[in-house]
Order: structure tokens, then sequence, then C-alpha cells
């Protein structure tokens, strides 16, 4: 007997030192919607910006973001990524220096990529962006199941089939997409949003990205998530439309709103030094072909190709991380809950946590 109540109080004692060890105590899954790695660590791309068939005003997207190197380039395009995740962070995915990220889902579009990324698992029964619920058990659900978090996990997004990825009905967890208003006792912000989201189409997704975002933050102020998953689309958007112009801005637009948010983290009692963003792309855009850049899935080579970053208390700040390796879109899921002291269990064959993001 004294034996077992030794196991049992060594386990206890464990399970409390996972938690000292950490300093993560939220975390934000954060996502722009098909943006490609060339960008992110290119900036423009010089190639589509004299095609004319591509580009509507030349002369602005030079001088918002046009410079002699690929590395002034892409910190004027990704200011908040390139001036302090780079500096506090670590970011992956530059292929011309041998350091990739890739999809493991054979199929390079969304549905299949959302799910393998709060999934962990690249289930190949996906094959369409049809708005089926997931039966996959996400990295949300299974926090939110955690007494810690229960209540406390909730998802912002521009694409209307979230519900369906994060299987809300099953899930139990507040998702907010497309044409959902904000709902409740609403603040003055959230009251205009309504109105704003009711009056004020967009021809490019199922809402602006900054209706997404001033609605989350409004919800994020209001009820302080643990964890919380915001997801922007107006870059893949405008891409398939083949308006490079825009696809940049809204890049742009992501980087800074991301910034926005890490600011108001950092200035917050809640979540200031122990909050943790994980950003990332769902999946790539050709690139070989580049009349391609506007498309993406398996008829399109090279969409497999992704990049991720990550800044927060308990990861190393790497930079831009140069050396040789291989990560993969499925090691989200489980990384995300190791910086919360979990270890991710859905059933599947999950893919491993990063062991470089995590002191």
């Amino acid at each position: 007997m004294k034996a077992y109540f030794k196991v049992l109080l060594f386990f206890f004692l464990g399970v409390n030192l996972t938690f000292a060890q950490n300093k993560t105590e939220n975390i934000f899954i954060i996502t722009t919607d098909g943006f490609r790695w060339q960008e992110m660590f290119g900036g423009v791309d010089t190639t589509i910006l004299r095609d004319d068939k591509f580009v509507r005003n030349r002369d602005r997207i030079k001088s918002n973001f046009g410079a002699v190197t690929r590395e002034e380039s892409r910190q004027k395009l990704m200011p908040f990524m390139w001036n302090t995740v780079a500096k506090e962070g670590q970011i992956y995915g530059n292929r011309w220096v041998g350091n990739k990220v890739n999809v493991l889902n054979p199929y390079w579009f969304s549905y299949p990529g959302y799910n393998e990324i709060l999934s962990g698992y690249a289930d190949d029964k996906i094959n369409s962006n049809d708005k089926n619920y997931n039966e996959n058990i996400s990295v949300l659900e299974f926090l939110n199941n955690q007494p810690q978090f229960k209540g406390k996990v909730a998802a912002y997004t521009t694409w209307d089939a979230f519900p369906y990825i994060v299987n809300d009905k099953r899930s139990g967890i507040t998702v907010n997409s497309a044409k959902d208003l904000a709902k409740g006792n609403l603040t003055e912000k959230e009251e205009l949003l309504n109105e704003i989201l009711q009056n004020y189409p967009t021809l490019a997704s199922d809402r602006h990205d900054f209706i997404t975002y001033y609605l989350a933050k409004e919800y994020i102020k209001k009820n302080k998530p643990k964890v919380f998953f915001l997801s922007f689309d107006e870059t893949d958007e405008f891409a398939h439309e083949a308006k490079y112009d825009e696809y940049l801005f809204a890049a742009n637009t992501a980087d800074r709103f991301i910034g926005n948010l890490w600011s108001y983290c950092q200035s917050t009692p809640e979540y200031r030094g122990k909050t943790t963003f994980l950003i990332l792309t769902d999946h790539g855009r050709g690139d070989k072909i580049k009349s391609q850049w506007t498309s993406h899935g398996q008829k399109v080579a090279d969409c497999y190709q992704i990049w991720m970053a990550v800044i927060g208390p308990d990861t190393p700040a790497l930079g831009e991380v140069k050396t040789e390796g291989q990560l993969f879109q499925n090691q989200v899921a489980k990384t995300v809950a190791k910086f919360l002291g979990y270890e991710f269990d859905n059933g599947k064959p999950v893919g491993d946590a990063i062991k470089s993001m995590k002191k």
C-alpha cells in the first residue's frame, strides 16, 4: 500500500513539475491561408511583379514592399515576423537554405490542411472542402476536455468551414466564422462590427479579415481564453483571383494584426510573459510555373511546401532557422499541447512535438 501511495505521489509531483517547467499558460494558433513561403522569406516575387495580368498597381507594390534584397523586402512585407519573431522566436521553412516544412496530406488544399494542423493526423479520407463534420478530435477539443481549459477554448475564422473542421457540435467549442455575428452582451465595437458585417460584403472571401480580427480581439478582451485559434483567409482568396497586389497587402495586414494581438497580450496581466503564438499556413501554392502561383492542390507542383513560426516564453530565440532540416504540419497539434504540459492523444498516429520550439 505504501508503495502504491509513493507511486501516486510521484505521479502528481511529476505532473506539477511539468506545469512548473512551462511558462506558457496560454497558446494562440494563428494561420493565414495559402500564403507562400516564397513571399515569407523573399518578400515580393519580382517575376510575378513584372506580369501585367497579375498586377494592377506596380508602383504601389514597389513603394510599400520593394527593396534591393529579399531580406529588406520581406521585412517591409511582414514587419512583425521579421522585426519581432525573427529576434525573439523561431521561423522555419526557408527552402533556399535547405530548411523545409511540409504538408503530409496528399491533397494540398484547405480542409485537409487545417485538419492536419489541428488533429495532428493527415487523414486521407478528408479529400474535399465539403462541409462535413470532422471525425478527428482536434487539439482544441482535447484541451477543452481538460479541467484547466474547459470553456476557455475558442476559434475565430474567416472561412465558413471551420465549425465543421473543429466540429463545434461535438467539441462544444465557441466558433465564430464567416457571417456569424457577435452575440451576447455586446460591446460598442462588437455592435459596430456586426453592422459592418451585415452591410459591407466582400467579394473575396466569406467576410473581411479585419472583421474576423477585431471580433476575435473583442472576444479575447472580454473572455480571456487560454487556447485560441485565429484564421485569416484573404491571402488565399486574392491569390485565386490572380490579384498579386491584394494578396501582398492581405499578408501585410494579417502580419500587422498578429503584431497588434501580440502587443495586446504583452500589455495584459492574464497573457503577459505566459503566452505562446504558433503561426503558420495550411498549404503552399505553385511556383515553378509562375502562372500557377494562383493555384494549389495535387495538380500544382510544390504546394506541399509551407512555413511556420513560433514566439513565446518557452521558445529559444533562434530566429530564422537556416540549418538543413525537415518539419511537418502534423507536428503542430502535439507541439501545442506540449507547451501547456499535456501529451496530445486522439487515438490516431499524430506527429511528434517539435522539440526545438520549447526549452
